[in-house]
């Protein structure tokens, strides 16, 4: 579902949107539990669009669907709706159910077959809903190939992705990076988007980290990365790829410093803010293991919570052996690392 999904990513989470561009009898989508309501825009997405919004996206012959929460204590914008599927030989109907407002019924959205492979989708209602809502509503902006937001390199491999200036609220733009990743920013924030879809994946540096800064993405593989030996092989082992290693810098010109935004170990970008609730319903497990075991090795400890620790391991600093093995923050506290250009010793 929506929630799984978005808390995953890689091979993992790609091969879904794989099956249904190859098997086209997929005409279908929904997501659910989604936090907000029905009423937006983005909320049903047809598998075409209107050639004068671009390319064809390549999302099979599939209508996604978010779907909302009937508990008002689950719901972000006070909205409790589902939706109801009506369909015949001809097509289907998405409707929402309003419970909020005695379980009325709206009709969203028409999907009729032309062939057993292609169908029109036609919306049924103008949003009013949402339209009320004035500044709060906004139309969220996903990058399309060829738009005139796509920031390019130059000729030395350098990319100045807001051209200079320094992020705003205004500001967008989007680039691909050497490796195939995609990154963008929108509404103050760097965003990973799918390099297949360009549907957001996640948030990368928020509005606080961002603004006032600019971003510049350079060059930073060694120079014998790019240096073939006699047999035609990489000369370092390092190079695992044949796309070149690049820095995202955010340049603070202010301060006179400068940020490198780190991929994580897996390659990608976008931060998991929300973590996998699979692996934290493990992790909450063993941390519950471990106090019945306090219980029993130490009945008469004097507080009435057991003192029970979880540590992820040592590697959080960029240096690659384990020395220590503290759970920062906890049973130490947290020193920031810095690296100065002088500390950098060449190879």
């Amino acid at each position: 579902g929506c929630c799984w999904l978005n808390h995953s990513g890689g091979a993992t989470t790609r091969k879904f949107i794989e099956l249904v561009r190859k098997h086209r009898c997929i005409k279908a989508w929904f997501s659910g539990h989604f936090h907000l309501g029905q009423d937006y825009q983005d909320s049903i997405t047809f598998p075409s669009v209107d050639p004068s919004e671009g390319p064809y996206p390549n999302r099979g012959s599939c209508v996604f669907a978010q779907t909302a929460v009937m508990r008002g204590g689950a719901s972000r914008d006070g909205r409790q709706q589902s939706r109801l599927i009506r369909g015949d030989e001809k097509g289907f109907e998405i409707c929402t159910i309003d419970h909020k407002r005695g379980g009325i019924v709206r009709l969203d959205a028409t999907i009729s077959y032309t062939d057993e492979n292609h169908e029109v989708g036609v919306y049924a209602h103008g949003h009013d809903e949402v339209d009320e809502m004035g500044g709060d509503f906004l139309r969220v902006y996903s990058p399309t190939e060829g738009d005139e937001c796509f920031v390019d390199y130059d000729n030395d491999g350098y990319l100045d992705a807001t051209e200079s200036t320094c992020v705003d609220g205004q500001t967008i733009a989007w680039w691909k990076l050497s490796c195939g990743r995609v990154l963008g920013v929108y509404d103050g924030r760097l965003i990973e988007y799918d390099p297949s879809t360009l549907a957001p994946l996640g948030l990368v540096v928020g509005q606080d980290e961002l603004a006032g800064r600019r971003i510049v993405v350079v060059p930073s593989g060694e120079e014998s990365c790019q240096v073939e030996g006699a047999d035609g092989g990489r000369e370092v082992a390092d190079c695992e790829t044949e796309a070149e290693e690049q820095a995202v810098c955010l340049i603070d010109d202010a301060t006179g410093s400068v940020t490198v935004v780190q991929p994580n170990e897996d390659g990608s970008y976008w931060r998991k803010i929300v973590r996998n609730k699979i692996v934290r319903m493990k992790e909450k497990r063993r941390v519950e293991a471990a106090a019945r075991l306090v219980d029993e090795i130490f009945p008469a400890h004097e507080t009435d919570q057991p003192t029970v620790f979880s540590s992820w391991g040592p590697y959080t600093q960029i240096s690659g052996t384990a020395s220590k093995t503290r759970v920062e923050g906890v049973t130490s506290a947290r020193a920031p690392s810095t690296t100065k250009l002088g500390e950098v010793k060449s190879r």
